[in-house]
């Protein structure tokens, strides 16, 4: 199996030459020095102002006619997301202020750096982190869990549906949330004998059934391949008790985190996932800025990731020894994949004080 990226990074500056997974003492000290002048320079970029965003008092017009897919592994209860291929073929048709669809189409480019920073998709690392929960058996019962770069949202929608307290939601994108968490959420808000009445039963297997252009196809029955997805009929949601857990942001994470402080109270979240979010050293400080303030003591941040994002810089060597800088965390290893392009699955968690 292949893997690749297709990246516009004509506006970015200051990345980091591609390491391999063997870099040696001088290598990383190079890497030190580069992270200094991201440091330095990562304040120079556009900033896109945060805003919550709230869900519509009418939202069955967010669903009427929506094709989507299901995804179920294990034991974990089925997650339902708008069809990737008949979102981008309706775009046109969807509010979309920031005009990301269109630039994202004449661009052919699955990242425009300051514009638009990969949200449609769903990124094979996030299922990485389903099967991990789904092997640990977390319920989140009772938990505030913050899905941080959300995209379509799966990660956050599990974590509702297993019994969280609050879910916060948060992508680069406007259009993101509004057009695809949003609709997603209230996709799941559905019951489940209620979705699957409509004839969309699909297979309840784990494992990947296809994978291409990064957006992984897993649960799914060969013998309903040359089937339309189906349709998603309408009930009212807008009371919908799971709906009411739920918090939207979009906007940069150095205006999203200053925003999200607002709240009152100040919200510390005992599970933070974020996949897929590392590909650019120059985002580092302010992905490490938000996780520093917004995780509980005692809390978990789940990063899924690839070794390395070739054309964009980052990954996971070069986060960790970011994080090791800093020394605010401890990253420990939970999955690590061996095929491919290697990707893994860590944690992060506040170091306790004998680690200081």
């Amino acid at each position: 199996m292949s893997f690749c990226f297709n990246f516009d990074i004509s506006a970015q500056t200051n990345l980091p030459a591609e390491v391999s997974g063997d870099n040696s003492k001088s290598e990383e000290k190079e890497g030190d020095q580069k992270y200094a002048e991201v440091e330095d320079k990562s304040s120079a970029g556009p900033v896109k102002e945060a805003k919550e965003h709230l869900p519509p008092l009418d939202p069955q017009f967010l669903l009427t006619d929506a094709v989507f897919e299901t995804v179920t592994i294990g034991t974990l209860p089925p997650l339902h997301f708008l069809n990737e291929t008949v979102f981008e073929r309706t775009a046109s048709e969807r509010e979309d202020v920031e005009k990301i669809l269109s630039c994202r189409e004449e661009k052919n480019s699955d990242l425009i750096s300051g514009v638009y920073e990969g949200g449609l998709k769903v990124w094979e690392c996030t299922y990485d982190i389903l099967e991990l929960i789904e092997k640990e058996g977390e319920t989140f019962r009772g938990k505030a869990v913050l899905d941080l770069g959300c995209g379509a949202g799966l990660l956050g929608i599990l974590a509702l549906k297993r019994g969280a307290r609050m879910v916060l939601f948060q992508d680069y994108n406007s259009t993101v949330i509004e057009q695809l968490t949003v609709p997603n959420v209230f996709l799941n808000c559905q019951e489940d004998d209620e979705v699957e009445s409509d004839g969309e039963k699909k297979g309840k297997g784990k494992g990947k059934k296809q994978e291409e252009d990064g957006c992984a196809e897993k649960g799914k029955d060969d013998s309903n391949a040359n089937s339309p997805p189906p349709k998603k009929r309408v009930t009212d949601l807008s009371k919908h008790s799971l709906l009411e857990k739920c918090h939207f942001y979009s906007g940069d994470w150095r205006t999203f985190l200053p925003l999200v402080l607002k709240r009152k109270p100040q919200p510390k979240f005992d599970i933070i996932f974020t996949s897929e979010t590392i590909y650019n050293t120059c985002y580092y400080p302010a992905l490490h800025e938000t996780l520093h303030q917004l995780l509980a003591p005692g809390g978990l941040v789940y990063l899924a990731t690839k070794s390395h994002y070739f054309g964009v810089g980052g990954g996971l060597h070069l986060f960790e020894t970011f994080v090791e800088q800093r020394g605010v965390f401890s990253l420990n290893h939970l999955w690590d994949g061996a095929e491919g392009l290697q990707r893994h699955v860590v944690v992060l968690q506040f170091k306790k004080p004998k680690d200081l």
